[in-house]
């Protein structure tokens, strides 16, 4: 038999070869347009496999590296006398009488026009030219050919946001791979969707070309398609069709960043760079019971849901033409899924650091043509203050109250820590941080202690991995302009008798004087009136935190007016998809 499959097989599924299957019954003026034989053979690996289309259907071999080539070649001769013979045994049980036995296929692979010696090994028989025949069929071999092993469409789509499918290519680039794009010319009413439509061609009009397509009103209640063909360079491998599932609906109106992305409708020239911090509310926390009916009941539900909120951020966060983006509470299916592909298409690569317990995290992306990723050096901050000598001197005073430590250490905070070499002007390097703070509103102590931590480490890894490099500091630390924290980043010291350190009550209350390893920070987007909107409370808990004699600000792209983030009576809503606003500024190395 030929079609069982493997886990190696699975990369090769029917889907991925979209061609016109030929049988051996072909007539000979069709010859000249051979089919492909897709084989994956990768040293190291013990099978191989072949792949290609038979009497209609895809066939998929596993087969061992080290196995005669012949064997296949038999294989493939015996399969196609067993499909003729049941052919012919239904003729007979349908009271037809059966056509004369036909003579068995001759199978054979040549290469440079001379047959293969069959018992050379199937790792050095299967060369990417070869060409193989079965009957009067021929199909010409690529070996390990680029290939896409992923190849989806989002759910949801909405007229006027772009569309990113989610790619990944074996033995390609997704920068070589080619796209176009078509829509539906009247609506589909037919339930089924999805899969090859190579019979529905006359139903489909071209749209477009590229990764990345953005429909418009007048695609509405139609299906989109997109053919995507894997390259490498000039080489080319089998080509996949793509249906929409869902048709494009009409998108919300204005945005609350509409307006913002005037400002970013281009990236800042070297050496400046833009840079974006943003919690976009986790899909965990936005489908609780509580934050529907407690946090924001205000908010439509449907616009509460993950393809909603996605759409719109992917439009926001392209908008922004940005090198740098900080993003917080990220599920890890929306970074693998979502963001990361779509972000990908606009020229960003990222890194994801997954919270101790939760299901998001913290994702940073970076612009692959202006930075290159040196190092990360991510932690646990509670993790770190136990584990890290350099901790020690802090986890000693922390220890002399043991609830508070006791309570620093149940929290999974993590610091997400990537060092980048600008490749404008190499070797120069930039340390970029990102967080997100522990949130109770009484939990001042605590977030003073873990920004304690960060600093000491970011300080430490600045000094071993690259000395004299300045320190951007993005995340939602949840502090207010007259926190604790605040003071400890913009003075580089917190005294013993602030409030934060007894805020939450005696059992807790811990008088420490605080000192930051770093010179004092500057908060680059400065003290906005507010980055968090929510029907119970409004104020500034993101930053942006530079080093003034490394760093200077070029441009901050001004939030949106409180009538934009009112409209809806607070946020997330219909316009805005999270409870937070992002911050975008424009920094530039200082000589």
């Amino acid at each position: 038999m030929l079609n069982y499959l493997s886990a190696t097989c699975r990369l090769f599924p029917r889907c991925l070869l979209s061609v016109s299957p030929r049988t051996v019954r072909t007539p000979r003026r069709l010859l000249s347009r051979m089919e492909p034989a897709a084989v994956r053979c990768l040293p190291g690996e013990p099978k191989l496999t072949i792949s290609f289309c038979l009497d209609g259907s895809q066939k998929h071999m596993l087969r061992d590296q080290g196995e005669e080539l012949g064997k296949v070649l038999a294989r493939i001769s015996n399969s196609i006398a067993k499909g003729q013979g049941k052919a012919k045994k239904s003729k007979k049980n349908r009271g037809q009488q059966p056509s004369e036995a036909p003579e068995p296929a001759v199978v054979k692979l040549f290469y440079n026009g001379a047959a293969v010696p069959e018992e050379l090994l199937n790792s050095e028989a299967w060369q990417d030219g070869a060409v193989l025949h079965v009957g009067d069929v021929k199909y010409s071999v690529q070996r390990n050919a680029p290939t896409f092993t992923t190849a989806e469409l989002p759910v949801s789509l909405l007229a006027g946001f772009p569309v990113c499918p989610k790619l990944e290519v074996e033995f390609g680039s997704l920068q070589d791979c080619e796209f176009t794009w078509f829509k539906e010319n009247a609506p589909n009413t037919s339930p089924e969707a999805g899969g090859n439509v190579a019979g529905q061609e006359g139903g489909w009009m071209e749209a477009g070309s590229g990764r990345v397509y953005v429909p418009s009103n007048q695609e509405i209640g139609s299906r989109l398609k997109l053919r995507c063909t894997p390259k490498d360079g000039k080489r080319r491998g089998p080509p996949k069709e793509l249906v929409s599932v869902g048709t494009v609906e009409a998108g919300p109106g204005a945005c609350t960043f509409d307006d913002r992305h005037v400002y970013t409708l281009k990236g800042p020239e070297a050496p400046a760079v833009r840079v974006v911090s943003y919690n976009i509310l986790a899909d965990v926390y936005a489908q609780t019971e509580l934050s529907k009916t407690v946090l924001y009941p205000y908010c439509a539900p449907y616009a509460l849901e993950l393809d909603y909120r996605q759409n719109l951020i992917k439009k926001e966060l392209a908008g922004y033409n940005a090198d740098i983006i900080c993003l917080q509470e990220v599920d890890k299916g929306v970074f693998t899924d979502s963001l990361g592909p779509a972000l990908d298409a606009y020229g960003l690569d990222g890194v994801f650091r997954i919270k101790e317990k939760q299901h998001e995290g913290l994702a940073t992306f970076y612009r692959r043509s202006k930075l290159r990723l040196l190092s990360r050096r991510d932690i646990v901050l509670s993790e770190a203050l136990t584990s890290d000598p350099i901790h020690s001197d802090l986890l000693e005073r922390v220890s002399a109250n043991p609830v508070l430590k006791d309570k620093i250490l149940q929290r999974s905070t993590a610091l997400q820590v990537s060092v980048f070499e600008d490749l404008n002007e190499p070797p120069r390097k930039i340390c970029v941080a990102n967080t997100h703070l522990y949130w109770h509103p009484k939990g001042g102590n605590v977030r003073l202690i873990q920004m304690g931590v960060a600093l000491q480490h970011l300080s430490h890894v600045i000094s071993e991995v690259a000395p004299g490099a300045p320190l951007l500091f993005c995340g939602d630390f949840n502090s207010t302009p007259n926190s604790g924290l605040l003071q400890l980043v913009s003075q580089a010291v917190v005294p013993d008798l602030h409030p934060d350190w007894s805020g939450a009550g005696p059992e807790e209350a811990c008088g420490l004087q605080l000192s930051s390893p770093l010179p004092p920070l500057l908060s680059a987007c400065g003290q906005p009136a507010y980055t968090n909107y929510v029907g119970g409370f409004h104020g500034c808990l993101d930053y942006v935190f530079i080093q003034p004699g490394k760093m200077e600000v070029e441009q901050v792209i001004p939030l949106p007016s409180h009538q934009e983030v009112t409209t809806h009576q607070a946020l997330p809503s219909v316009a805005h998809p999270s409870d937070h606003i992002a911050l975008v500024c424009d920094l530039r190395w200082k000589p």
